[in-house]
């Protein structure tokens, strides 16, 4: 299962967002580094379209898909040279697929801020710096591990030194990673350094109703580094607000998309990368779906409903097979044949 971290600041919501998301107790005291070990939270993914669907199917068990998210403690300023427990902390992020960065907008002086102010564009300034100090000591560790080999003439070598130099040059400059404009074969060949600033990020910007907030101006020209407007979501965590919008964003984030099953038995969303072929889709259900695919007979979800059936859909011709090409759309209805 993929995950998202969430990470930020001390005393920014993050406990606080990752309890409304799961009604987990994790501790939300007001201190740094309350949470020393990140707590890990599996939360559905709001879709009305299963529950239509078992409805429409009336069926014993409802599945929907999941996102799993890790409260990970706060980062401080110095957490690329061990300040704060920051290896620890930048270890966790490390292993989690994609990063939901919570920003603290909202004024309140019973709530501490480390910088003793409320500034979101400083305050991501800071995380985003201590994750491109410690991606520019992992280049330069292994440009220094390779260059060995790199003298001997190995193709790979000075493929993946190429790479590296790219990359190191935009850290250099205090950008992420990601805008070194990698190519998905470039991203590949660089993926056991497990890049911080490669990783997909989300704001996610906590606000509250109860308080005064601070409006977070954008520059005009948003940089990758800032991810554009459309990586941007709000939240207020104690209201519950925005948690919808945030589990959804999630799941768009780490490139994920669901294709569905429903009968008597269960209605249930499964989980795929985007773009997967029919047969690796198979494989959510079994893995051995892949090598033993026949074909599929895939509907649209609204088109079933609006079939009223099974059968009607089949009669009009609304229930397509398809083959090992395929390509599967969100929201498709599938039965795998096998």
């Amino acid at each position: 299962m993929l995950s998202i971290g969430i990470v930020g600041l001390p005393n920014v919501g993050k406990s606080t967002l990752f309890n409304a998301l799961t009604k987990k107790g994790v501790p939300a005291e007001n201190y740094p580094f309350c949470t020393i070990d990140p707590s890990v939270g599996i939360v559905p993914v709001p879709d009305p379209r299963i529950w239509k669907l078992s409805e429409f199917s009336k069926s014993k068990k409802t599945i929907p898909a999941v996102v799993e998210f890790v409260d990970i403690a706060g980062l401080v300023a110095g957490a690329s040279k061990g300040e704060g427990l920051g290896n620890k902390f930048l270890t966790n992020i490390r292993e989690v697929d994609a990063i939901a960065h919570v920003v603290r907008t909202f004024q309140d002086n019973s709530v501490i801020h480390v910088a003793n102010k409320v500034d979101p564009l400083q305050d991501i300034g800071v995380i985003n710096l201590e994750l491109v100090l410690s991606d520019m000591e992992t280049v330069s560790k292994r440009i220094a591990n390779i260059s060995r080999d790199l003298k001997k003439g190995d193709k790979e070598i000075i493929k993946e030194n190429e790479i590296l130099q790219k990359v190191g040059k935009v850290l250099e400059e205090g950008h992420m990673a990601t805008e070194a404009n990698l190519s998905d074969d470039e991203k590949f060949k660089i993926k056991s350094l497990n890049l911080l600033t490669l990783k997909p990020m989300l704001y996610v910007l906590n606000v509250s109703e109860a308080s005064e907030n601070v409006e977070v101006k954008l520059p005009a020209s948003t940089s990758s580094s800032l991810g554009g407007p459309g990586f941007f979501v709000k939240i207020d965590p104690v209201f519950e607000n925005g948690l919808d919008d945030l589990i959804k964003k999630s799941y768009e984030l780490l490139g994920l998309e669901t294709f569905l099953t429903t009968g008597e038995d269960e209605t249930r969303a499964w989980t795929i990368k985007k773009n997967s072929t029919a047969p690796v889709a198979g494989m959510a259900i079994h893995t051995d779906f892949k090598d033993k695919f026949i074909r599929a007979d895939v509907i649209n979800w609204q088109t079933l409903l609006d079939a009223g059936s099974y059968a009607n859909a089949r009669a009009k011709g609304l229930v397509r097979t398809e083959g090992k090409e395929y390509v599967v759309k969100d929201g498709d209805v599938i039965e795998f044949k096998i």
